[in-house]
């Protein structure tokens, strides 16, 4: 392997941050609002917007990013593997991601026709950008402590975009279709497909690909599978990964509806206009003048901004501890903050809004890890079969985030269905309203608890991590 030197500067850090601030543009927007558009905007019934949801999600998980993976391991250009797959992909995704999220006035069967097409391709292209995309981490450095410090860096990029599409998009949206939420998303898509095609474009001028394998080092198919079967690290990330994206989908596609009929608007709208008011003495008037549209945005901002509190302290404790013992410790307690949520009364806003931040907070911590964690299952394949194929392990990572994303939603509004869920109803039922309160709950609660007994058995731990770090090094040298 090429042994030039593995650090990093703070332009290639940010350049390859946007890159991942960009996909999330597209995937904060999905694992958001992509059920409350199927559902209250599109106008697909629950079940029909779930059967969607799972199929084309499980195709995309189990189909597209394997052979996305096998096809970029196997890339050969002089800007390198993975670099050219982020340059000929961004504007397919800008252009997709606006489709998937357009109403064109079809029959009720015409619609369903639409939205698998465009969400089939929304997923095919935002596997060809992200999965390479994410390999990318794995051969810009061997550093560790490099790469720890490029995941706070992408991660608290990633909170960026998540703050904009949690805070402030609901009450954009209906702010820019003057009431007409179709029209406001159709808007506010075309300008996020724009700015993030000119972030994907930053991120490929901006990075390098250091770590080259030897052409001796080449491997077939046959061998990268079974390499992976054998790597029991791997699979281990790839149920974690699900179970993790499962839970966010799960969560992050209930609050919305949790918000418009649960929760109480009119303790809401008293418990945030002081907020409000300070926040429009310094020049905030982002939130609009709808309470549920503005609780729901400083809902989320408050677990956001504690979010990338936590990603903050995330490289010195995961420098310090490694990264399973901390990532297992606090995707457990911030868990505890999810259950808390089906226990508040619909009027109890304060404590509704402690337990977000307190959740975010101790979640913000796991983020970066566990990408970082798939870097270093890379590296320990490396290790162990003296053979480099980055971009068929993070395949891990995006079959996990696809079949998670797509298991999430799905369940989300299969549940909401089955609990009586009438779309754009003024009032619903109290079964319905208890199937919200268990959606940001109990529910999402429990793939995370299992995640946190796997990690009792995923053996790259502290010291194996510098036994590792070292012998590659000596290797490459």
């Amino acid at each position: 392997m090429n042994q030039i030197s593995q650090k990093l500067s703070i332009k290639e850090k940010i350049g390859y941050s946007l890159g991942d601030l960009a996909a999330n543009l597209v995937f904060q927007t999905l694992m958001t609002y992509l059920a409350y558009f199927y559902t209250d905007i599109y106008g697909l019934s629950p079940t029909d917007s779930s059967i969607i949801m799972l199929i084309v999600g499980l195709i995309a998980a189990f189909i597209f990013n394997p052979i996305i993976g096998v096809l970029a391991d196997r890339t050969s250009t002089k800007w390198g593997k993975f670099r050219p797959w982020i340059l000929v992909t961004a504007i397919p995704l800008g252009c997709v991601a606006l489709l998937a999220f357009s109403t064109p006035n079809f029959s009720y069967h015409g619609k369903v026709i639409y939205a698998v097409i465009t969400y089939t391709f929304l997923l095919l292209f935002y596997a060809s950008n992200n999965l390479p995309y994410s390999a990318l981490s794995g051969v810009i450095t061997g550093d560790m402590k490099e790469r720890n410090s490029m995941s706070s860096y992408r991660f608290v990029a990633v909170m960026f975009a998540q703050f904009f599409v949690q805070v402030f998009m609901l009450g954009i949206i209906k702010s820019a279709g003057n009431g007409d939420k179709a029209v406001g998303i159709e808007k506010v898509m075309t300008v996020l497909a724009i700015v993030g095609t000119i972030m994907l474009l930053i991120t490929f001028l901006t990075t390098k690909e250091r770590i080259i394998p030897k052409p001796e080092q080449k491997s077939s198919i046959k061998e990268d599978l079974s390499d992976l079967v054998k790597n029991k690290p791997w699979l281990i990330m790839l149920s974690l990964t699900t179970l993790v994206f499962i839970t966010l989908a799960m969560k992050g596609g209930s609050y919305v509806y949790y918000f418009e009929n649960y929760v109480n608007k009119e303790e809401l709208a008293l418990f945030i206009q002081p907020i409000l008011d300070t926040l429009s003495s310094i020049g905030l008037n982002h939130f609009g003048n709808d309470p549920v549209a503005a609780g729901f945005g400083l809902f989320n901002a408050g677990g956001i901004i504690f979010m990338i509190v936590g990603i903050t302290l995330s490289k010195n404790l995961a420098d310090k501890y490694g990264k399973r013992n901390v990532f297992g410790t606090f995707l457990f307690i911030s868990t505890l903050f999810i259950l808390a949520f089906y226990f508040f009364p619909a009027g109890d806003i304060p404590m509704i809004f402690i337990s977000q931040i307190l959740h975010g907070f101790f979640y913000g911590i796991t983020i970066p890890i566990l990408w970082a964690m798939i870097a270093d299952v890379a590296d320990y394949s490396e290790w162990l079969n003296n053979r480099r194929a980055t971009a068929i392990i993070f395949s891990a990572m995006m079959v996990g985030l696809k079949a998670g994303l797509s298991i999430g939603g799905s369940l989300t509004t299969l549940l909401l269905g089955s609990f009586d869920y009438v779309p754009n109803s003024a009032v619903q039922t109290d079964t319905a309203i208890n199937g919200i309160k268990l959606l940001v709950s109990v529910f999402p609660s429990i793939p995370f608890l299992v995640g946190c007994g796997l990690l009792c058995f995923y053996k790259i731990d502290k010291k194996m991590e510098v036994q590792i770090e070292s012998d590659l090094k000596e290797r490459r040298n």
